[in-house]
């Protein structure tokens, strides 16, 4: 088992994660790239004391850019985690930053 700081790296901070945090109660992470779910959810709850309903992950492959002729891929693959919280559990981040 990984430790619970390896699995979730960073929380993802943008209109659309905010969008769907007040719309879906969603919480978008970018997580260690061989995590699974459950491990991130055992993560999730275990670090900011709420209840996970689902995971969804995706994995984002570094984008390409052409530099003259070349074909260059800019940026490393990385996960990114979409978490859904349990009714009546919140947890924003956005708040944090102000």
């Amino acid at each position: 088992m990984k430790n619970l700081y390896q699995v979730i790296k960073r929380p993802i901070v943008t209109e659309k994660s905010n969008a769907a945090n007040e719309k879906q109660n969603q919480v978008v992470f970018e997580v260690d790239w061989n995590a699974t779910k459950p491990e991130i959810k055992r993560a999730v709850e275990s670090l900011f004391n709420i209840k996970v309903e689902k995971v969804r992950t995706a994995r984002i492959a570094g984008k390409h850019r052409h530099y003259g002729r070349k074909l260059v891929r800019r940026g490393d693959p990385w996960k990114k985690a979409t978490v859904t919280l349990k009714e009546g559990f919140k947890l924003d981040f956005s708040e944090e930053i102000k």
